[in-house]
């Protein structure tokens, strides 16, 4: 899967660097990354960020509580549960794991 920062760093530099505008950067990167580009509306709205001088490449802050269920662990302990037995429901992997 492609990194989502990666393609921010492409929106940037198609940007800044070679002008080229939002619907151009859409299509470019529609045919870089196929399925994994980001949508049209993510483009637009890195676009505006950049007008505006925020030149960060990484998500601003959101308020609302963190989660802590997804760590590396936690994903391990789902994948394994998954490739014992595929057919479980959501309930039964979090009976299984522990995972909320």
């Amino acid at each position: 899967m492609a990194d989502l920062k990666e393609q921010r760093v492409c929106i940037k530099i198609l940007f800044f660097l070679l002008g080229e505008t939002a619907a151009e950067t859409v299509t470019m990167l529609r045919e870089a990354f196929k399925e994994e580009a980001l949508s049209q509306a993510r483009v637009y709205e890195w676009f505006s960020r950049f007008k505006r001088g925020d030149m960060s490449l990484e998500d601003q802050l959101r308020s609302g509580r963190p989660s802590t269920s997804r760590t590396d662990e936690n994903n391990k302990k789902i994948r394994d549960a998954i490739k014992f037995d595929r057919r479980q429901t959501i309930d039964e992997l979090e009976a299984l794991t522990g995972v909320l």
